[in-house]
């Protein structure tokens, strides 16, 4: 029996390299499995991670683990395994996380886990991340809190001067009646 042997070549060099280079520009991954999604499946979901500013592409796993390695990201050889798609969210990973569940309830698309803030999340726990509210609601909920004592302060100042118009429109409207 033959022995196998790994040839490293420029061009694996090079796509490493590249690789490497993408996965610099974020902090977080979604791995997925994408056997069964069509062209048009697959150019939808993209079209949909594009929106928040995230991008899905297909890696080969070995690729994957050296790059990852070399950024001194944690150990998921256990999520790369088999045909393997990754998403690259530059922003909140929340959304792009929110994404892929929601896809994935139409489509043959299988989270794998992924790497969230350095730490490593199992399949379970990116349906549970992608529950959580984004950053954009958690700050329009921020807002909408620091606004209220205001806008109940607005509302007391104003109900004075109504309910004075109020009294003298009933008054003007018995002297008309008298």
């Amino acid at each position: 029996m033959a022995v196998h042997e790994t040839r490293i070549t420029e061009e694996k060099i090079n796509a490493v390299q590249a690789l490497k280079e993408e996965f610099s520009t974020v902090s977080d991954y979604i791995f997925t499995n994408y056997r069964g999604l069509t062209v048009e499946q697959i150019t939808n979901l993209r079209r949909k991670l594009r929106e928040t500013d995230s991008r899905y592409k297909v890696i080969k796993n070995r690729f994957a683990k050296l790059a990852l390695k070399d950024l001194e990201q944690p150990e998921v050889d256990d999520q790369l395994t088999g045909p393997t798609a990754v998403a690259l969210p530059k922003g909140d990973a929340t959304a792009a996380a929110k994404i892929l569940v929601e896809f994935a309830k139409d489509a043959p698309v299988e989270i794998k886990g992924g790497i969230v803030d350095g730490q490593v999340f199992t399949a379970d726990q990116i349906i549970e991340f992608s529950k959580l509210p984004t950053r954009d609601e958690l700050l329009a909920k921020l807002v909408g809190t620091m606004q209220a004592p205001v806008q109940n302060f607005v509302y007391v100042l104003n109900a004075v001067p109504t309910k004075f118009v109020r009294v003298l429109q009933a008054v003007a409207d018995q002297k008309e009646g008298e």
